[in-house]
């Protein structure tokens, strides 16, 4: 479903037990969200799927690769930017105690923590789509 899907780019909620991997947005005030608690992901590249996109940009950011076969897309949404932009798409996956303890961090961003699911979906400085993205997951029946 999500490869016939045209869109600007893709994000993952990445798992370990009830934390979830975050990053600090740099303090920049001419990009999006400047300063706030992020997930891995970005931009699409080339005709890359959703899954790929997300995978190459989490090793991008983190230094550790993850299986995009692994990966649960979950939905598409508009785009925050707007409904005459391209979608977004989110995915959910799991990492291991391994993948974190093997994290290298990139040149994007201030820092990296694991939060608590319930800290990131009450944060001021989370990125507000995001919040809704993950309680829009949390809340499907299992």
């Amino acid at each position: 479903m999500e490869d016939v899907i045209d869109f600007h780019g893709a994000k993952v909620a990445l798992f370990v037990d009830d934390q979830l991997l975050v990053y600090r947005r740099d303090n920049k005030p001419d990009i999006p969200f400047p300063d706030m608690w992020d997930l891995p992901g970005g931009g699409r590249e080339n005709e890359e799927s959703g899954a790929a996109c997300v995978a190459r940009e989490t090793h991008e950011e983190f230094g550790i690769s993850i299986d995009a076969a692994a990966l649960e897309f979950v939905q598409h949404y508009e785009n925050w930017r707007g409904a005459n932009s391209r979608r977004a798409l989110f995915f959910i996956g799991q990492l291991s105690q391994e993948q974190v303890a093997a994290i290298v961090f990139g040149e994007e961003g201030q820092h990296w923590r694991m939060m608590a699911v319930s800290e990131f979906l009450a944060s001021e400085q989370a990125v507000p789509h995001l919040q809704e993205r993950l309680r829009d997951y949390l809340d499907q029946p299992a």
